[in-house]
């Protein structure tokens, strides 16, 4: 299968997770909350495993030590100044207005999310492979969230699950402009992979974990469940890099 048809099939499949919103409407809202926190610890998880394990390391072998921090450095502050301008991770403000810069705000994430596949995939499969797995754990959990705040913000439900899906596709034209960029100009998916690694490792840190905190609400037997799913993703993503050497 050649790169840019794996890179589509990634992003498609990255897309259907907009869709995802639609089971909390089967689900019990009590139900739904005592499972979030437990997708929110494993995303964390699975995002540190493999910014660490997996996108630092591989970019080690294309550029200094240095480099690769500077560029992970240079990721994770972008990500600070994105999330900070759009308030991208849903915000439960009542203002109407507020779901069109979320809308906004997560199409542009779903966007970058497509460039670090296709830089994934232009570097080898299996590294495509890891990088869309993350993406979707962390984006699971999110378009949930997502859904949630724009029925709050006022949306039907088939508008919200509408809208959730467009911002979500920005990834496949995310991927596609990754995928000739990264054609033109090699270079460019070597410094993406730890500039991946920066984001990721900030939506674990600043965004997930201290919403595990928020969520387990001083509840110790949640904590410790939290933390065991957090170790979970962890293992998860080693468990992926042994299996692919």
């Amino acid at each position: 299968m050649s790169t840019l048809l794996w890179i589509l099939l990634a992003t498609f499949i990255n897309s259907l997770v907009g869709f995802i919103g639609v089971l909390s409407l089967w689900i019990e809202e009590k139900l739904l909350d005592k499972l979030l926190v437990y997708l929110v610890a494993f995303s964390a998880g699975a995002l540190l495993g493999g910014a660490f394990f997996h996108l630092l390391e591989e970019s080690f072998e294309h550029l200094t030590v240095m480099h690769s921090f500077g560029v992970a450095i240079i990721g994770f502050i972008l990500f600070f100044i994105l999330e900070g301008y759009f308030h991208w991770h849903h915000c439960k403000c009542r203002p109407h207005p507020f779901t069109y810069l979320m809308l906004v705000g997560d199409s542009i994430h779903n966007f970058i999310d497509g460039m670090i596949i296709a830089a994934g995939f232009f570097i080898n499969p299996q590294l495509g492979i890891v990088a869309t797995l993350m993406i979707l754990g962390h984006e699971a959990p999110q378009e949930i969230g997502l859904f949630g705040t724009l029925i709050y913000g006022g949306y039907e439900k088939r508008k919200a699950m509408l809208y959730s899906f467009l911002t979500q596709a920005t990834c496949i034209l995310g991927g596609i402009a990754g995928y000739f960029a990264s054609v033109k100009a090699e270079v460019f998916s070597h410094y993406l992979i730890p500039f991946a690694a920066g984001g990721f490792i900030y939506i674990a840190a600043s965004d997930l974990i201290p919403e595990i905190h928020k969520m387990h609400k001083r509840d110790f037997k949640r904590t410790v469940c939290s933390l065991l799913f957090l170790i979970i993703g962890l293992i998860f993503m080693i468990a992926l890099k042994l299996v692919f050497e």
